[in-house]
């Protein structure tokens, strides 16, 4: 049965590599032909489909009454997303910060980090209340965020069309072999990109499940707690459609995506996916849940805070202090 698992959790990755490839594709391609700026199909599209094994498994874990599996889900998840995955993009790619997230997006996921917090440490728990709070705030910031998306979209449609179809034939060009030239007149259609868009996302999402599910049973299998599962095995492998798509995203250089897919990802995360669980049972807040919610307020501060220099771009630099935070947080749970 462990060689099963091990097998599921290969073929979990495989999936997850491949369906993230055209995701991107896909969510680029509709970004261009919609006019709409691929740093909003990353905090949308992108972000909540790649955050559905995130609300899969903490609502399941909440309905089973495990949690600390659907508390650690999330906030293991968003620190994760930050340190590690941000850290391990911007070592392909600098990824530039939209001013537009800089007043927007990257203030909203410090709102909902600190009160995540907040309500948690308030009466020790998530409770059904607490949920319908976090999910009201959900809806006001998706309401801003689509009309901003609308003026964006009326700003790109001014933008020189001619110019526009240019870009788009210097990056389409030369495409190698039989398959990379049917596939790149296949792009230039929209039910196309809708169908790579889908499909991807069904493979990320089955793959992030295959994966997170035989992870547990290894972790399982040699007897680790609930808690660090949740935190480790379940936050990470869960982030993995994340990981996937914001790295593959950095190294075709459709940055907007790399970032708005983590930033939407992690705001997602705390608001619908911890709001949605505490609905079908209430969510216990332990102190040791309270240290790893700071955490991920810290990561969000650390990400805002690096995000203001070298032109608001995160570069290596940035990345390595990321990633050191990851290993000082995971050094920290292991010996704790």
């Amino acid at each position: 049965m462990l060689y099963l698992q091990i097998f599921l959790l290969v073929l979990g990755l495989a999936f997850l590599v491949k369906g993230a490839d055209w995701l991107v594709d896909g969510s680029a391609g509709i970004a261009k032909k919609c006019k709409v700026s691929p740093l909003v199909i990353g905090l949308t599209i992108v972000a909540f489909g790649t955050s559905a094994p995130e609300l899969a498994v903490s609502v399941t874990s909440a309905i089973n009454h495990s949690t600390d599996i659907s508390i650690g889900n999330v906030v293991g998840s968003n620190i994760a997303n930050i340190l590690l995955i941000l850290g391990l993009s911007a070592l392909f790619h600098d990824l530039p910060v939209q001013k537009s997230s800089l007043i927007l997006d990257l203030p909203a996921l410090l709102v909902a980090s600190a009160l995540l917090i907040g309500l948690g440490a308030w009466q020790n728990s998530l409770q059904w209340w607490d949920g319908l709070i976090l999910l009201a705030v959900f809806a006001a910031y998706m309401t801003i965020l689509l009309v901003q998306a609308r003026k964006e979209q009326k700003r790109m449609l001014e933008v020189d069309a001619e110019k526009a179809l240019e870009e788009e034939a210097e990056e389409e060009a030369a495409p190698k072999g039989k398959i990379g030239q049917w596939f790149a007149r296949m792009k230039q259609k929209t039910w196309f990109l809708i169908a790579l868009v889908v499909v991807g996302l069904a493979m990320v999402v089955g793959g992030g499940t295959l994966l997170v599910d035989a992870a547990k049973y290894i972790a399982t299998y040699f007897g680790v707690s609930e808690r660090i599962i949740g935190l480790t095995v379940v936050a990470v492998g869960t982030s993995l459609p994340e990981l996937v798509t914001s790295v593959v995203a950095a190294i075709k250089g459709e940055t907007d995506i790399a970032v708005g897919n983590i930033i939407g990802s992690n705001i997602f995360n705390i608001f619908f996916v911890a709001g949605v669980s505490s609905l079908f049972y209430p969510l216990t807040f332990t102190t040791a849940n309270l240290i790893d919610a700071i955490v991920a307020l810290g990561a969000a501060v650390l990400l805002y805070a690096l995000s203001l220099f070298k032109g608001n771009k995160l570069g290596k630099v940035s990345a390595v202090v990321m990633l050191a935070g990851f290993v000082a947080y995971y050094v920290y749970l292991f010996l704790a």
